[in-house]
């Protein structure tokens, strides 16, 4: 068994093991963390299949995080006043499940993925990156203009929504349903990361001109990555507004987008397991230095830094002591 796959054993059965220790230790908070770990680890293997496997550098990710959590915030809103989401042509009530939220998520990320990487995928390089920033920005710039659901001030969710045979107001059986969530997502990365699809994708993320020139539509395959990352960048938002019990538009704010993309290049672009360990990083940097210092992102930056001089491969790389490789 080679080190990376330990690696991957060790951070898979680590996340639950701190939640575990910790719901016997009577320490919710932690549990808390752990979740939103998992949570933004999820956002980080979203942003992953696009940067690590398609060379998609996306600045507008934060766009599909945000869509995620207005989809919870709306639908909750209506179904704690008991007034329809829309009325016409057809009605639409709102609603507290879980499982139904996410469909509206994954559908809404979908179809925002799609428009965005449709018109985004017609350039490249710089032009692709501010692009998808702009998005990010316009769709940032809306929510705060969009006074119904709170615009700046943003939209409570009194009640977290319910999960079918869970209590998900206890931070553990919360910290489960994220932590299957993330397990899906990470299935799902390393099933497409071996399928000849991923492997097409990853050829083009290396040389695009060579594999257009074998007959591959490189634009059709590059869409159909984006639109996968943006949904489950999507399902991350969603189950991070509802830990929050809280949505605005900062879900939106390109500053999201960039923490997303510091989890995969500080845990290592394209190895499957590397966000989660790149936003436990985050997470625990931002607890421990955030109470020293409201100006614990310099500490961040450092580290960031040295990453990218250094260690090539990301934390994982640098543990693994192996070439980049995806596992």
């Amino acid at each position: 068994m080679n080190r990376e796959l330990l690696l991957n054993f060790a951070i898979g059965l680590g996340l639950p093991l701190v939640a575990g220790v910790a719901l016997l230790l009577d320490e919710p908070f932690v549990v808390t963390l752990a979740t939103r770990v998992a949570i933004l680890g999820l956002a980080g293997v979203g942003l992953n299949l696009a940067l690590g496997l398609g060379g998609l550098v996306s600045f507008g990710h934060a766009v599909f995080f945000g869509i995620g959590g207005y989809a919870v915030g709306v639908l909750a809103s209506h179904a704690q006043l008991y007034t329809p989401v829309m009325t016409w042509p057809f009605e639409i009530s709102g609603s507290s499940s879980m499982p139904a939220i996410w469909l509206v998520a994954i559908v809404a990320s979908a179809l925002a993925g799609l428009l965005i990487g449709a018109l985004s995928l017609r350039t490249s390089g710089v032009y692709f990156i501010m692009i998808t920033l702009a998005f990010g920005q316009m769709a940032y710039y809306f929510a705060i203009s969009w006074p119904a659901y709170g615009g700046e001030d943003g939209l409570s969710i009194y009640v977290r929504n319910s999960f079918p045979r869970l209590n998900t107001l206890v931070p553990f059986d919360f910290f489960v349903v994220a932590y299957c969530v993330l397990l899906c997502a990470i299935l799902l990365f390393s099933r497409v990361a071996i399928s000849p699809f991923g492997l097409a994708l990853n050829a083009t993320r290396q040389n695009l001109a060579r594999v257009q020139s074998v007959g591959i539509e490189t634009y059709r395959l590059q869409l159909t990555a984006f639109v996968l990352s943006a949904v489950i960048t999507g399902l991350a938002g969603a189950l991070y507004a509802d830990l929050n019990r809280y949505v605005s538009p900062s879900m939106l704010s390109w500053t999201i987008s960039g923490e997303i993309m510091i989890f995969v290049i500080l845990g290592g672009v394209g190895r499957t397991w590397a966000p989660v360990l790149g936003a436990a990083v985050f997470v625990i940097l931002e607890q421990w230095l955030g109470g020293v210092s409201e100006y614990w992102q310099i500490f961040l930056g450092v580290i960031l830094l040295a990453v990218v001089l250094f260690a090539r491969g990301g934390l994982y790389g640098m543990i693994a002591g192996e070439a980049r490789h995806h596992g």
